[in-house]
């Protein structure tokens, strides 16, 4: 379904926002309440997270408070909520997204405090109000009836799951479920289309998602390009986006080096080897990519340079041993040199994927307000010296573009 145009600036949009976050709490039809782009004081805090329980038979509202560290959980009853929302917004918060029945309902507030208030297609159909409890079915972000499922062979011709997909199925949402969060919490404009660029974008699985999930499950105009280098595979994603009229959908034949976008909102890479990880994460930050998501691949640039402090080498004498911490450095060093410049950064295990047991994700957010860098650059330093590391490639890219102070 289509995105209404953004309401125009209306001095109300807070109001109706309240008025229809008070409506859905009367009704029980809100899903889940998400408060991003946090301005207070805790610089710590970054979203609040609330969805429905019961507690001791009485509906509360379950209000996850998510720092960069630790999360807080929080029950407050129905009543309590709206004074809350009240308090917060815009004062703590400049977002807010709603979810109930009827799809998403989204509040901003610029920076110089006006409101917008815009309305996002249906989502997929609402857990039931019963199911507020610990036994929730789990919920899907894509319906298995999505045309495209069917096309790439995920979905037979009456659209169940072909056993054989199962684990490609739960790839598709895990992915779709980490871009989701992060997608809430990102400082990026509702009322442009989102570009996103996947690299190695392969039979195109995880492309078609992002692009259904943007455009049909949000209702957001989106410009997705995935770019893989056998021509096989591009002439077939982009026969499929013809058939299935996916418009705004391309693929491109190339690689991160070949294919360099002018400006991108959200950056994918999942198992770029080795140093075509740090390309792709050096194109995300000089396209300066609200969103980045990577799955690093090999280690190798690292490892020949790593010169073992003597406390370690008894154990770092098993080439085993010696692989994981060229892996553990070479990805910390990754998302070190993200927060460096201006992201939050994380690192975490995705999934199994299909062919491999690679399941590491990288995922960097942008942040509203950077923090200063000297003292993380002067920690990055003692590191590199700590293992004798001389050169990585990420750094030397960034170093190139000037998106890292010279040494």
């Amino acid at each position: 379904m289509s995105v209404t145009a953004p309401t125009a600036a209306a001095p109300d949009a807070r109001s109706q926002f309240l008025a229809l976050l008070d409506r859905a709490l009367a009704d029980n039809t809100l899903s889940k309440l998400v408060l991003a782009r946090h301005v207070g004081s805790d610089a710590s805090l970054q979203r609040i997270i609330a969805k429905p329980v019961l507690i001791k038979g009485q509906p509360h509202l379950s209000l996850v408070y998510r720092h960069q560290t630790r999360d807080i959980t929080r029950n407050l009853p129905l009543a309590d909520v709206p004074a809350l929302a009240a308090e917060l917004l815009p004062a703590a918060f400049r977002n807010a997204h709603l979810f109930d029945a009827d799809g998403e309902v989204q509040l901003t507030f610029s920076k110089k405090g006006k409101a917008m208030l815009q309305r996002h297609g249906a989502q997929a159909p609402r857990e039931a109000a019963a199911s507020t409890g610990h036994d929730r079915e789990k919920k899907r972000h894509l319906e298995l009836s999505r045309p495209f499922l069917r096309d790439l062979g995920v979905t037979d011709a009456q659209g169940a799951l072909i056993p054989s997909m199962s684990r490609k199925w739960k790839q598709i949402n895990k992915f779709i479920e980490v871009f989701e969060h992060a997608l809430a919490s990102a400082p990026l404009p509702v009322d442009r289309p989102l570009r996103v660029a996947d690299f190695g974008s392969g039979k195109g699985y995880l492309t078609f998602a992002m692009h259904d999930y943007l455009r049909n499950s949000l209702g957001r105009e989106a410009q997705v390009t995935g770019v893989e280098l056998r021509p096989d595979m591009v002439e077939l994603c982009n026969a499929a986006a013809s058939r299935l009229q996916h418009p705004g959908l391309r693929f491109e034949c190339g690689d991160v080096r070949t294919v360099v976008p002018d400006a991108i909102e959200v950056m994918i890479a999942l198992h770029a080897c080795d140093v075509a990880t740090d390309y792709a994460i050096h194109t995300g930050i000089r396209c300066q990519a609200a969103i980045i998501m990577c799955s690093p691949c090999c280690h190798k640039q690292l490892r020949p340079q790593l010169r073992s402090p003597e406390l370690l080498q008894p154990m770092l004498q098993y080439g085993l041993h010696q692989g994981q911490q060229a892996e553990m450095l070479t990805d910390s060093l990754r998302a070190l040199y993200l927060e460096a410049c201006g992201y939050e950064t994380k690192v975490f295990e995705f999934i199994s994927l299909e062919h491999t047991s690679k399941n590491k994700m990288v995922l960097a957010v942008k942040r509203e307000r950077p923090l200063p860098n000297h003292e993380l650059l002067a920690r990055i330093a003692q590191l590199k010296a700590f293992y004798s590391i001389t050169e990585h490639c990420l750094e030397t890219l960034l170093r190139a573009d000037g998106l890292l102070p010279a040494h």
